[in-house]
């Protein structure tokens, strides 16, 4: 269970930093940094910080999957699905809740985005432990460095590590309520992996809540985003991370509520395009392939 399963990828060249992350997670933050410079405003996100996280070089526009007109929809649905997360955040903030986990957390950016929430929040992203090491190595080489309110914790699930201890002995509290989001994840799983994991959120105090995303089956896309799936599949495919599950709405309300959740909303790409994208004059929307799910403990 990783936000960021592609493995093979680089960062471009990083001079004090061992190794690479994966790059799902390259690509994700590379997507979020180019809303600001290629689409209009009003930005949907603003996340200049992706692009010097994961690059060195001033290159990384020419790469192939993150070409502007080649990601316009899935660049869409990468900020509204962080923008829409955020949102859920700050509400569950203003009612007290104070942690906040990032299962999959890639180079999520939302700590030195938000430098003052360390006052209130506490931050915990899990993801692969090279993916860890490497992002902890260049936030420290760009100046940011780690706060005591964030916590990255790696979790090595190709050897099944447990990420629900790993995530306690980092100081996580299963007593109190929390945010968690899960983005970009779902379909790499079973959907007995998918469960069990949903299971565990579940267990979480009332109050608590999780934000997913899942993939909708091919024939469920519009017309004008199949091929872009197809193109997604096959990469994934010869990175050796299959996409495995799909779901219709109606499939992941029902996994979601027999995992043990009180309440789910199903925001459809539709939806998202309608809450951030209304009105634009460029006429950017998210792809109908990634959906959202939000459900209450």
């Amino acid at each position: 269970m990783t936000g960021s399963p592609d493995r093979g990828g680089g960062a471009g060249k990083v001079s004090s930093v061992v190794g690479t992350p994966d790059n799902t997670a390259v690509r994700t933050a590379l997507w979020r940094a180019l809303h600001t410079q290629v689409d209009e405003p009003p930005y949907v996100l603003e996340d200049a910080l992706g692009a010097r996280l994961a690059q060195d070089g001033d290159g990384w526009r020419e790469r192939p999957d993150v070409a502007p007109a080649v990601s316009r929809g899935q660049r869409a649905t990468v900020v509204g699905r962080a923008r829409l997360t955020e949102d859920l955040l700050a509400q569950a903030a203003s009612r007290g809740v104070d942690q906040y986990v990032i299962l999959g957390a890639g180079l999520d950016t939302y700590a030195q985005r938000h430098p003052d929430a360390g006052s209130a929040m506490t931050v915990f992203e899990i993801d692969q432990p090279e993916t860890q090491g490497w992002k902890r190595s260049r936030l420290i080489e760009l100046g940011y460095g780690i706060p005591e309110w964030l916590r990255l914790v790696p979790v090595d699930f190709e050897a099944n590590d447990d990420w629900w201890e790993r995530l306690q002995a980092a100081g996580f509290d299963a007593s109190r309520p929390a945010v968690v989001s899960w983005l970009g994840v779902t379909m790499y799983l079973t959907e007995e992996a998918t469960a069990a994991t949903l299971k565990q959120v579940a267990s979480l105090p009332v109050g608590s809540s999780l934000i997913l995303t899942f993939f909708r089956h091919l024939e469920d896309l519009l017309p004008e985003d199949v091929q872009i799936r197809r193109a997604s599949r096959e990469g994934a495919r010869r990175a050796g991370t299959p996409f495995i599950g799909f779901y219709t709405p109606d499939q992941i309300t029902e996994l979601v509520r027999q995992a043990g959740f009180a309440d789910a909303e199903y925001v459809s790409a539709a939806g998202l395009a309608d809450r951030y994208f209304a009105d634009r004059t460029d006429g950017l929307r998210p792809y109908s392939g990634e959906e959202v799910l939000i459900a209450g403990v």
